[in-house]
């Protein structure tokens, strides 16, 4: 036979029993549909932080106490890490050429009361130009000035979560709060930012950082915020801050520099074990799908003995019958491929479209390898039950009842 007449006779096969087919492909279609669906909320989830990111500013760099030890841990918070404080931020602004601008940080919790409203939130130390660099923007009023660091003024910023839940509608500008056991005037309202990397910007009160130090009564730094003149002077800033803490801190590296860029390749590492994970426990229910063929091939060699008796005796020889049964099963995982590239991508578009917490990226690379593994299932566990009904002897297979 032709391949065209093989493919005509396999269908006309498949459709005798259309309901045990369709079953069988379900496995198949499932098991394509899982890998499109889960693979696509890796890449999804990937392309989120990498957007994430870039809102939060360009050319930064992060410089945080601790060094990070050959197995990837970070030792941070510790009596035995050196601290790194306002002076040295201030120093390095002052003698790194390539960097533009140095903003000490400081991050903490604490009550913020008004009018018999209170709640905890997360209070975060800062100078002026850490607006500019993480791209945050004013609503209303203005943002913490160099000025108002400079004097210590106990003046805030409110998220607009945090307005909103203590303030409610009422005009925030020049109203006094409460932070721990000081007071403090708005001076601003921030722009909505939203979620970023997990961490509810909105839900932040911004101080001077020369006041949050007496709030919480340190001198030691959460990090340093770096921003560097240009993208091509990263590395070469780097080495610069490296060196002017190095001689500060007594020819010790007890510090690690972070640049957006390792950031971003730590958690491509992170997301390609998730995506690689997610896509392996998908697999799983192709095979199944695969080892269900070769049982309904089984079975159905089994119910047509008589038929492969028949068509050996009229002169089919042992390649034909195991082409038209290896035929059967790839027209099965084929169509089931197909069909869980369709749920697949339904899926994937669906859950963007009902879950904004839940974004999802449909690659086509992860369809069209999903797809030509079903085909592979096929031809891998069909081989075996084609193999046995090409090798039948014909007189026996006659006799079969």
């Amino acid at each position: 036979m032709d391949a065209i007449e093989t493919i005509r006779v396999a269908k006309d096969s498949l459709f005798v029993n259309k309901l045990r087919s369709v079953l069988t492909m379900l496995g198949i279609i499932i098991g394509v549909g899982a890998v499109i669906l889960l693979v696509s909320i890796g890449e999804g989830a990937r392309k989120e932080i990498y957007k994430e990111l870039g809102e939060l500013g360009s050319n930064i760099l992060v410089v945080v106490p601790g060094k990070t030890s050959k197995e990837g841990g970070m030792h941070m918070g510790t009596s035995v890490v050196r601290k790194i404080t306002y002076d040295e931020a201030k120093f390095i602004e002052k003698r790194a050429k390539n960097i533009l601008h140095a903003v000490p940080v400081i991050v903490g919790t604490s009550w913020i009361k008004y009018k018999g409203k209170s709640r905890d939130t997360y209070i975060v130390g800062v100078t002026e130009p850490y607006f500019e660099i993480r791209n945050l923007k004013m609503g209303i009023g203005r943002g913490i000035s160099t000025s108002d660091v400079d004097s210590h003024l106990k003046v805030c910023v409110l998220g607009r979560t945090v307005r909103k839940e203590i303030m409610g509608d009422a005009n925030p500008l020049g109203a006094v709060v409460s932070i721990g056991d000081a007071k403090y005037r708005v001076i601003g309202i921030m722009a909505q930012k939203g979620m970023a990397l997990g961490f509810d910007i909105d839900d932040v009160v911004f101080i001077p950082t020369t006041s949050s130090m007496e709030l919480f009564d340190t001198d030691r730094l959460f990090n340093i915020t770096l921003k560097v003149r240009s993208t091509e002077l990263v590395d070469r800033a780097k080495k610069e801050i490296k060196e002017i803490l190095i001689k500060r801190h007594a020819n010790k590296e007890d510090f690690t520099i972070l640049s957006q860029d390792e950031m971003i390749a730590v958690m491509g590492k992170i997301l390609n074990i998730m995506t690689a994970v997610l896509a392996g426990i998908a697999t799983i229910s192709l095979i199944v799908g695969g080892i269900g063929i070769m049982n309904i091939m089984l079975v159905s060699v089994r119910e047509r003995t008589r038929e492969i008796g028949i068509r050996k005796a009229v002169g089919a020889k042992n390649r034909d019958i195991l082409i038209q049964f290896l035929a059967e099963s790839i027209i099965l995982s084929v169509a089931g491929g197909i069909g869980g590239v369709v749920l697949g991508v339904a899926l994937s578009t669906g859950l963007k479209q009902l879950f904004d917490f839940l974004p999802t990226h449909i690659t086509w690379w992860s369809v069209a390898i999903a797809f030509a593994f079903s085909a592979l299932i096929g031809i891998f566990f069909g081989v075996y039950p084609a193999r046995k009904a090409s090798l039948y002897d014909p007189i026996v297979a006659l006799r079969y009842e």
